[in-house]
């Protein structure tokens, strides 16, 4: 390699890789290599910038730890990990969306109707649907898991005063595919700033909001699973999410009601709810691996 050059040295790179590298890999690590090597020369990249790109990855990995992983974080804000959600998407099934960092596992198993307000504040929201398939059959015994903020904006895990796994939970369904639960509306929440990420936002001109949600996770056999959350269509967030999640098909409608009697039958609390409270029906699609 005693002729590398600007020109001649992503193709070295290339040629000095082992040949019986698995398939996809070298061709994933290859493209990586060029495009990063078409980067800095297009940008005619100094010593100082990617020096201080060098500390920005050092940072985030400092900042991460076993509840914040600083990684997941930077792939979130810069679209990343929206657009590889796109890309293994594009279905007739219900839009992916980002995971986030705050999905815990072990979620405790509720029955469909299950209570996941209890004592949490704010105003009931009765969240129910189908889990189904694109010509609309219901899918027995998928199993969704769901998590949120609470009124506070905060997570279990990132809130000491919240119980463990406080408003999260696993759900069986039967053969209808129904789901149903009580839980509060979640509240608009910032993504941590106070890390290299922040950093970045705060360079770009941007702010670290997103729109509130619910997360879910949708299994069931034969079925790709789905990663998603759903979003109120009047949050002020939507159009400006910090982290790209919002699709068009994942947006809901929180409909206010004061009639108890319009609530479903099998609700865990009955008909004991704060009035007014709010009603959201949202069907799920999966689509055959």
């Amino acid at each position: 390699m005693k002729d590398v050059s600007i020109d001649t040295i992503t193709q070295a790179f290339v040629d000095y890789c082992a040949k019986d590298t698995d398939p996809r890999t070298m061709f994933v690590l290859t493209k990586m290599v060029e495009h990063l090597h078409a980067f800095a020369k297009e940008t005619k990249l100094t010593h100082k910038e990617w020096t201080r790109g060098l500390q920005f990855l050092m940072d985030a990995g400092k900042i991460s730890d076993n509840e914040r992983n600083e990684f997941v974080l930077i792939s979130d804000a810069t679209g990343l990990s929206s657009l590889v959600d796109m890309i293994g998407s594009q279905h007739e099934g219900t839009s992916s969306s980002v995971l986030g960092p705050f999905h815990i596992l072990g979620a405790p198993d509720v029955p469909v109707g299950g209570d996941l307000k209890k004592d949490n504040d704010g105003a009931t929201v009765v969240v129910e649907g189908k889990i189904r398939t694109p010509d609309g059959t219901p899918i027995e015994g998928a199993v969704l898991e769901l998590w949120q903020t609470a009124d506070n904006g905060l997570y279990s895990g990132q809130d000491k005063s919240q119980p463990e796994y406080n408003l999260r939970c696993a759900m069986k369904v039967g053969a209808d595919g129904r789901y149903a639960l009580t839980t509060v509306r979640p509240a608009p929440y910032k993504i941590p700033d106070d890390g290299p990420v922040g950093d970045l936002l705060r360079a770009t001109g941007r702010d670290a909001w997103r729109p509130s949600h619910l997360h879910f996770i949708i299994v069931a056999d034969g079925y790709r699973s789905l990663v998603t959350e759903v979003f109120p269509s009047d949050d002020i967030y939507l159009d400006r999410d910090a982290v790209f999640g919002v699709r068009e098909d994942l947006i809901m409608e929180y409909i206010e009601q004061t009639d108890t009697s319009l609530l479903p039958r099998d609700l865990e609390v009955g008909t004991n709810v704060t009035v007014p409270y709010f009603k959201v029906d949202f069907d799920f699609v999966l689509v055959p691996e």
